[in-house]
């Protein structure tokens, strides 16, 4: 991990626009908000799940050791046809017999869906982060954009049910601006 991918998560984004700021200090269900802004054409598509290693800024977080692996699922939220958020999750291997087992059989589900509509699930505060190309994120996330900006926003946060924990990181593409 090189010094700027380490760089700290923060509890309140900065220099970022009040309509930005909005969408990013949410603690609601980021997916039910953009379905409601969307009418109707909100669409999940998942590109990864896997068993795989975590990020290097995630592993403290979740407990993990460098080389352990985790299963990484990585959706794309959608509205229409323009991907408006990339959603990154990590799961402690372990936790998959747990808390957490039926998070294999989401398919094209949104992850907000299931976190959002049981009360025992708790979440820890929104802690956000600039990506840049240094970081893994911002690359996956800008795989489908036609033109990759400078940086992305990110937020990310705990959710625990039952003593085990799940990271969920979203990042907003540029395009989340244009949902009003």
């Amino acid at each position: 991990m090189n010094a700027v991918q380490s760089l700290p998560w923060h509890p309140a984004p900065s220099s970022v626009s009040p309509h930005a700021r909005g969408w990013l200090q949410n603690r609601g269900s980021l997916t039910q908000l953009i379905q409601q802004r969307c009418c109707g054409e909100f669409r999940v598509k998942p590109v990864f799940q896997s068993l795989a290693t975590a990020c290097g800024d995630e592993l403290a977080l979740m407990n993990l050791r460098r080389q352990e692996r985790a299963l990484i699922r990585e959706v794309y939220l959608y509205c229409g046809d323009t991907p408006v958020v990339f959603a990154h999750s990590v799961v402690a291997r372990k936790d998959l017999r747990g808390a957490w087992r039926g998070l294999n059989g989401l398919g094209n589900r949104s992850l907000g869906t299931v976190l959002f509509t049981n009360p025992v699930i708790k979440r820890t505060p929104l802690r956000f982060k600039r990506l840049n190309s240094v970081h893994p994120l911002f690359n996956r996330a800008c795989r489908n954009l036609k033109a990759k900006p400078s940086g992305l926003w990110a937020r990310r946060s705990l959710f625990s049910l039952h003593g085990q924990s799940i990271l969920v990181t979203e990042v907003f593409l540029p395009s989340i601006l244009e949902l009003g």
